[in-house]
């Protein structure tokens, strides 16, 4: 198989795996409503803890997994764990109506939707880089705006099968992807010699992530917080606190997602201009900025605008986060995008799980969590700081 064959294999699947991410959040309004599954928001974040545990477990392990066997294997057992996400997310309606078997198999799905995710985003990042030898950083921007693109889609197409009567067509419309993709990813050669453009190994056989690591996996850890924020309770926040329809709130998740793929794209497009430094530094403080929008918005309109601000704040900072980590540690690329997406996970989680909580118990609103999100923000941005600074020379202007 041809290289430039292959990659666009990587990116299809980078699609299909942001369509699988999204469908369980692009649902929250369903999950959430009485006419629904009735979850209080407690339970409906809960629910993303299984999904949570298995993505850092998966990311983790995946790059010794690739060096026991090879990424191609990695892959197929992520889409594997995709598959099995969807269609038991589809067949949960057959229970929507006992509370306890949906949240039961609920939860079955979400992690193996985790092991899906850490698995088979371990081995597209890693592909993508070991396949665009000099292009490297274009390449995992590129894949994470085709990631996104799938992530724009997954509320608009919820939205529209909600309308039509079956929202449940979309996950089985997910997995029938997937299994195509599987079975053409199983015939197609995809090993990577070990030692690739970068120098890069599959993953270390001992030793410890440098000191300097643990500044790329903060920023992300605090980045997953922040987008899911935005991703899993942008929906139920327009609905339940500013009166705005489920419909309405889906475009305006959708918007999110969308300006996160279109700002990827963009940014992809000028990193041969603008410096990529400048753009990661910026990109925190613009974020701070649209929270504090997303916390005063009202209306079906500034949903929109408001959402779509975060997205394009949110959108290069996790793929040039591992471009970045690539970079500084060539010998360690695999380990290190594991280990990023681990602690990406470990944000959502947070996020996820965490914003229920401080609705449901400790009385926060939605507005106020929005609100403070702002600060998270600028941390991350002071954490960028450092990050730039130990970048080799050619992270310093457009590349």
């Amino acid at each position: 198989m041809k290289r430039p064959t292959r990659l666009g294999l990587i990116y299809t699947i980078g699609v299909a795996q942001g369509l699988a991410l999204v469908t369980f959040p692009a649902a929250s309004v369903i999950f959430t409503s009485p006419k629904g599954y009735d979850f209080s928001a407690t339970r409906y974040g809960l629910m993303f803890l299984p999904q949570v545990v298995m993505a850092i477990l998966s990311s983790s392990a995946a790059p010794r997994l690739a060096r026991r066997w090879d990424l191609k294997r990695v892959l197929l057992l992520g889409l594997g764990g995709n598959i099995a996400a969807m269609l038991l997310l589809a067949v949960s309606r057959l229970v929507s109506t006992d509370s306890g078997a949906a949240f039961g198999v609920l939860v079955v799905a979400t992690g193996a939707l985790g092991f899906g995710f850490g698995a088979t985003l371990m081995a597209l990042n890693t592909l993508a880089e070991q396949l665009s030898p000099g292009r490297e950083d274009r390449a995992v921007l590129t894949l994470n705006a085709l990631l996104g693109t799938g992530t724009a889609l997954a509320p608009a197409l919820v939205a529209l099968f909600a309308a039509l009567g079956g929202w449940w067509l979309l996950p089985l419309s997910v997995a029938f992807l997937l299994v195509g993709l599987l079975f053409r990813a199983v015939k197609q050669q995809l090993q990577i010699p070990r030692d690739g453009p970068r120098g890069v190994t599959i993953a270390p056989r001992a030793g410890k992530l440098p000191h300097e690591f643990w500044l790329f996996a903060s920023a992300v850890f605090v980045y997953g917080i922040l987008e899911t924020l935005n991703g899993n309770w942008a929906t139920v926040y327009l609905v339940s606190e500013r009166g705005v329809s489920s419909q309405a709130a889906s475009w305006a998740l959708t918007a999110f997602w969308a300006m996160v793929t279109i700002g990827r794209v963009l940014f992809a497009a000028v990193s041969t201009k603008v410096s990529e430094r400048a753009i990661y530094l910026a990109l925190p403080f613009l974020l701070a900025i649209g929270f504090l929008v997303v916390s005063r918005v009202e209306g079906e309109a500034g949903g929109l605008g408001a959402f779509g601000m975060t997205g394009l704040a949110c959108s290069a900072f996790f793929p040039l986060s591992i471009s970045f980590a690539g970079r500084e540690f060539p010998a360690l690329s695999s380990l290190t995008s594991g280990e990023l997406i681990a602690f990406y996970q470990l944000g959502y989680g947070v996020a996820a799980f965490g914003s229920g909580p401080l609705r449901d118990h400790a009385g926060y609103s939605f507005s106020t969590i929005f609100a403070g999100a702002g600060a998270l923000a600028v941390g991350m941005g002071m954490l960028s700081i450092p990050i730039v600074r130990h970048l080799p020379a050619a992270a310093w202007k457009g590349s």
